[in-house]
């Protein structure tokens, strides 16, 4: 099979052939028809260290062609999207072993590139929700700061927070993704460049938020989202912090701070990662409602070593709104 391979001695990648690999106990086997690039797949190349061929990527629409012995819910011939799993070889490949407890069934509504957008960012805005920040439907009417709207996780996180019944505030310094936060339910749109507090308090949110999701740099808006979150309430961010910080005025709050990383239930092999099988399915149904909308917003094609060298390109510029996709092998 055709895969898009990296290499520690170049770190470039290259168009490789492989054998294909073979199912076993909950494994699938995925033909790839498209792919998404995350800034996941930018930070995994940057540290990679692997002196053989390593396989990124972990967003992925596909067709399910084989199965392990102990696979139960899926057949051959499904359509499925999925993020899987970073420590197995990823979806720069025609086909891809990943496990069904991580997998949902692709979107009926949703192009095969509409829908390989969402599984990643999906999971992480699901997880960092309703997992990390505790959100439930009695939530409603109570007040969100999402930093980084525009962003893949932002568009999406949007999204699901505002058909919570979340005021939604959104973060966001240009025309286009101002527009893109406002388009996909944020109620406000501040600038992450500026004083998040004193922009709280000029639209109303003088006592700040309830919840904030920080998806952008968790050291630069650390005393800020201490000063914005209200007592007991809850923050979250998916950005690593890379520097010591202070965490005094977060204890005279008692409020939480968590982190959200939505490979941990794979890598870890927890009991419950049947639970983003659950997410996606769900998801699923959400998108053919209508209810959510796919944050596609590049396509490039195909899939080759040139092409996904420009997505990385795209995606690292910091520029990139919603997510871009690579469709198709020639």
């Amino acid at each position: 099979m055709r895969v898009v391979g990296l290499t520690k001695s170049s770190n470039n990648f290259v168009d490789v052939e492989i054998a294909r690999p073979v199912p076993e106990n909950h494994d699938l086997l995925v033909k790839i028809k498209a792919i998404s690039i995350n800034p996941v797949d930018t930070k995994m190349r940057a540290a990679n260290s692997e002196e053989e061929l390593r396989i990124l990527g972990w967003d992925a629409v596909g067709e399910v062609v084989e199965a392990g012995l102990d696979v139960t819910l899926f057949e051959k011939g499904e359509e499925v999207y999925f993020a899987g799993d970073v420590t197995r070889p990823g979806t720069y490949a025609e086909f891809t072993l990943v496990d069904e407890r991580l997998v949902g069934k692709k979107p009926k509504n949703l192009k095969v590139e509409e829908a390989a957008a969402m599984p990643l960012t999906t999971i992480t805005a699901w997880e960092a929700l309703f997992d990390r920040l505790e959100i439930t439907a009695e939530d409603k009417g109570k007040s969100i700061l999402i930093i980084n709207g525009a962003g893949g996780v932002g568009s999406i996180a949007t999204q699901l927070a505002a058909k919570t019944g979340l005021d939604v505030i959104s973060t966001a310094s240009r025309p286009e993704t101002i527009q893109w936060t406002k388009q996909f339910g944020a109620t406000h749109v501040i600038n992450h460049r500026e004083n998040l507090t004193e922009q709280l308090k000029e639209i109303g949110f003088t006592q700040g938020v309830d919840f904030i999701l920080c998806l952008h740099n968790t050291n630069a808006h650390w005393d800020d989202m201490q000063e914005a979150i209200r007592p007991q309430g809850k923050i979250c961010s998916i950005v690593e912090l890379a520097d010591p910080v202070k965490m005094s005025l977060l204890k005279d709050k008692s409020a939480t701070f968590s982190y959200e990383f939505m490979f941990t239930r794979s890598k870890y092999n927890t009991a419950d990662k049947i639970k983003q099988h659950e997410i996606l399915n769900k998801a699923a149904e959400m998108f053919d409602e209508g209810i959510l909308a796919t944050t596609l917003n590049k396509v490039l094609s195909p899939i080759n070593a040139n092409t996904v060298e420009k997505a990385h390109e795209i995606v690292s510029s910091g520029k990139m709104i919603g997510k871009l996709v690579v469709k198709g092998f020639e």
